[in-house]
């Protein structure tokens, strides 16, 4: 289970800061973050990553690429968890979210998995057998990262069979009426798959789990009504908006935008109720 560090000496936009496959994971806590992408993978058995709010179980091809300075924290879920793991450096690491979007992390399903093995395969490969000049993994780098854009990215997804038939009605249910949407296994229920499966499609398609949609798009209802209806009560705007327990309303708006729905209103200059 080899791990390497620092690939490259020279200052390369891009490079290797740490890079191992074959590795037999242990439980890791990093309540600030790491400072670094930081790309998982499970090779076999499988594992358990807490971050964002979400919990993730990946099994065999699945992994994570997760932004710098993300708290997280996994751990295995069978007697033995095999990963690959890849954290960048370089001048430009710190502009790595230009190319992959600003998400705390970016979710890929087995089914594109083998193309981040074999990437990492191949390059400890060739570190090994010292046939891996700079300049050519400064730019295997970048086509590593690329491929992110063009999962996340690429707009002909909105023309996938898998998400017209899924993930979009799904989409358009919850942005009609987001107060009156029912759980994810109801939602489920309504195009015929499982919880676990819809879960999955709604992480291929849009970055993020089914119940962290409901959320994003509940608390954009609310800034909406916060500005734009300056009587209500917040009270009120909590249940127009789906959450019926106010104090867990403040608590989620708080997490997601930095600030209270009271002061929210006044940083736009309305003083509602």
């Amino acid at each position: 289970m080899p791990i390497y560090f620092k690939l490259s000496m020279q200052e390369l936009p891009l490079t290797i800061d740490s890079i191992g496959n074959r590795w037999t994971q242990e439980s890791v806590s990093r309540p600030k973050g790491f400072p670094l992408y930081h790309w998982l993978q499970t090779e076999s058995g499988q594992g358990t990553v807490m971050l964002a709010g979400e919990e993730f179980v990946l099994t065999a091809g699945q992994g994570l690429l997760i932004a710098p300075h993300t708290p997280h924290r996994y751990r295995n879920s069978t007697e033995v968890w095999s990963t690959s793991f890849l954290t960048f450096g370089g001048t430009l690491a710190n502009d790595i979210r230009k190319i992959c979007g600003d998400s705390a992390c970016l979710f890929i399903d087995a089914e594109e998995g083998p193309y981040f093995q074999d990437w990492i395969d191949q390059t400890v490969l060739a570190y090994q057998e010292n046939s891996l000049d700079d300049l050519s993994l400064s730019v295997r780098c970048y086509e590593f990262l690329m491929h992110f854009s063009n999962i996340y990215m690429n707009h002909s997804q909105a023309e996938h069979p898998l998400y017209r038939q899924y993930v979009l009605p799904i989409i358009e249910r919850i942005e009609t009426d987001p107060a009156a949407v029912p759980d994810v296994d109801s939602l489920a229920r309504e195009v015929h798959v499982s919880p676990q499966y819809l879960t999955r499609l709604f992480r291929r398609f849009t970055g993020c789990s089914v119940q962290n949609y409901i959320t994003r798009v509940r608390i954009n209802r609310a800034k909406e009504l916060l500005i734009g209806k300056p009587y209500l009560q917040v009270q009120s705007i909590s249940h127009m908006s789906g959450f019926h327990d106010v104090s867990y309303f403040i608590s989620v708006f708080r997490q997601q935008t930095g600030t209270t729905p009271k002061q929210f209103r006044k940083n736009y200059g309305v003083n509602g109720s």
